[in-house]
């Protein structure tokens, strides 16, 4: 598959491009990583300078209205560069779920402030052995006057330690498990009775386990629907996901091939080696097709498609795959280099690592996607 871009879209595309390749090298991340905040503001100020955190938002908002293809162009080349900032969590996310799900009054108050940068967002879902199941959720909620009083533990909640907001799912009625019983709400990060926890994860992001004690939130959507609006911003995740995971790969096989052109053993270059060769071949393969999935279910999502869940797990679980076996190349054929800070080559196998167990790994989606499958 090879998706033709509007005019649009490649001025998005070309724009992105040159200003991560002029502000967002290796070092540059490296950087930015290593500071005491783990991200970049000022990178963070020049995307929604440059359009990127409007991009995906309907004109009814104050948004471009550039839809799923203009998060698959972002996020494709934010793979490529390992960009840190935390857009899916903000703009795919939390904007996503306030655009579908907010009243007009919440789009007003929140999505301004995502579009022009002055705010950033956290998705905080998972709970001590949820796994990847929304439903899965002893948080509970109350009503109390207008607002609603949350009470309960978040876990790995990734991008909480930057949030100046949080969109935390909680159980307004029904048993544990019942997919009818929860419900989101927008928390402020600094409301009395949060506390928050934050720790570096692998792939040199940052993730916080929340505690919330009597803690006031804003219902977001109608009560008792949290776990579809979930599902349908898992979806919308995935999609982005994807997109950086191939970026991710297409790096790592252009770092493989240069290496394997300068790289000499018994005197001459290892990519001469026929076996080499052979994996170098299957690697391109392997990020072709990564890259046809994930161009067809962008498509399929900015059409609406009813058949969109299955997809989302079928390209989750083939890219996944795709991505281990690429990284796991590149890293070997690198040899022990191939994990020293110094190299981006072991950076790319850890985003990539934690693309896989987001939203479900790959065993997680072939399950869902048969699932799925069974029920059409």
């Amino acid at each position: 598959m090879n998706v033709q871009f509007t005019e649009e879209q490649e001025l998005l595309r070309s724009s992105v491009q040159r200003l991560l390749r002029d502000q967002y090298d290796f070092e540059a991340r490296r950087k930015i990583v290593a500071s005491e905040e783990g991200f970049s503001r000022t990178r963070w100020e020049g995307f929604a300078e440059l359009g990127l955190l409007a991009a995906p938002f309907s004109e009814n908002v104050g948004g471009l209205g550039g839809g799923a293809l203009s998060i698959m162009i972002i996020m494709h080349e934010f793979g490529r560069h390992l960009v840190v900032e935390p857009f899916v969590e903000t703009v795919v996310l939390a904007g996503g779920l306030i655009e579908q799900a907010g009243t007009p009054e919440q789009q007003q108050a929140f999505i301004p402030g995502i579009i022009d940068g002055s705010t950033i967002w956290a998705l905080a879902w998972t709970e001590r052995g949820s796994r990847f199941d929304f439903a899965n959720v002893t948080t509970t909620a109350r009503r109390e006057g207008n607002d609603y009083v949350l009470s309960g533990t978040k876990t790995m909640a990734i991008a909480a330690p930057w949030a100046d907001y949080l969109i935390v799912s909680a159980r307004t009625s029904c048993d544990d498990r019942d997919r009818g019983g929860v419900s989101l709400f927008a928390v402020d990060r600094r409301a009395a009775g949060l506390d928050l926890q934050s720790f570096k994860t692998i792939d040199g992001r940052r993730a916080a386990e929340i505690s919330l004690r009597e803690v006031r939130g804003q219902l977001l959507g109608r009560e008792g629907e949290g776990v579809a609006l979930l599902e349908a911003s898992r979806d919308r995740a995935i999609a982005a996901l994807c997109a950086e995971a191939v970026g991710a790969i297409g790096e790592l096989n252009a770092a493989t091939l240069d290496y394997s052109k300068t790289r000499k053993q018994f005197g001459t270059t290892i990519g001469s080696f026929q076996v080499l060769q052979h994996r170098i071949v299957d690697m391109f393969i392997a990020h072709q097709e990564a890259l046809s999935l994930m161009q067809h279910l962008s498509l399929n999502l900015s059409a609406g498609d009813p058949g969109l869940s299955r997809l989302a797990s079928g390209a989750k679980s083939k890219i996944g795959y795709a991505g281990k076996f690429v990284a796991d190349q590149a890293v070997q054929l690198h040899g022990g280099m191939g994990m020293t800070d110094e190299l981006n080559v072991g950076h790319y196998f850890k985003r990539i690592s934690s693309i896989n167990i987001q939203f479900g790994d790959p065993a997680f989606h072939v399950l869902r996607y048969a699932q799925l499958d069974a029920a059409a």
